[in-house]
This record gives C-alpha cells, sequence and structure tokens, in this order.
C-alpha cells in the first residue's frame, strides 16, 4: 500500500485547508483510514479516521466541528477538510491506513504510513 499526501501549506488563522490522501497499491474495501499530526517537539497525535467502506468517522476533540473527513472510492482517495484553522494546528499532517476494519485513534493499529504534509498556520 502506497499513501501519498497533498494540499498542505501556509494559512491564516481563521482559514481552510483540505489535505488529501491517494492511496493505492490493493483494494481498500475492508479498511479504516486515519489523519495523524506531529508538531515540533511534541508526540505524534490522533485527528480523525474514517471506515472506508461504511464512512463511520471519529475525531480528536480538538478538532471536532472545524475538520471533517471524507473519502472518495471511486478515486482510492481520502481527505481531510480543515476549517477554521488556529496556530496550534500547526503540524506535518500524516495518513495512514489500517487493514483491520476498525476505526482507531492508536497509531500501532495502523500499518501503513504516508510521508507527510506540512500544515502551517501564522499570520
Amino acid at each position: 500500500v502506497h499513501l501519498v499526501e497533498s494540499g498542505g501549506g501556509l494559512v491564516q488563522p481563521g482559514g481552510s485547508l483540505r489535505l488529501s490522501c491517494a492511496a493505492s497499491g490493493r483494494t481498500f474495501s475492508s479498511y479504516s483510514m486515519g489523519w495523524f499530526r506531529q508538531a515540533p517537539g511534541k508526540e505524534r497525535e490522533f485527528v480523525a479516521s474514517i471506515g472506508w467502506v461504511a464512512g463511520n468517522t471519529d475525531y480528536a476533540d480538538s478538532v471536532k466541528g472545524r475538520f471533517a473527513v471524507s473519502s472518495d472510492n471511486s478515486k482510492n482517495t481520502f481527505y481531510l477538510q480543515m476549517n477554521s484553522l488556529k496556530p496550534e494546528d500547526t503540524a506535518v499532517y500524516y495518513c495512514a491506513a489500517t487493514s483491520k476494519g476498525i476505526v482507531t485513534r492508536y497509531p500501532v493499529w495502523y500499518d501503513w504510513w504516508g510521508q507527510g504534509t506540512q500544515v502551517t498556520v501564522s499570520s
């Protein structure tokens, strides 16, 4: 499985970005996908996750109501729409995939990871 993130960049506080994660290498019908982020000097933290087929979702409290995760099965791509961005959202954002068929917050459950994309929220 190969995951490639895109869509990161510099945005002002209150702005929006949409991250994409293109997946390839196998059929994802029973997979779940996740977004994580890591800021300098901090541990990687869970942001959101989605079941590839069922579409069930989970969000970290810090992003609930501002971020939305979605998938386009026809394109093998899933997305993280980020609205009302704050400086504390600044981090490298990673997408991940698990074949275990569960929506989970724990990095150890994910089998594959993308290379990351930088998101910087600053005026």
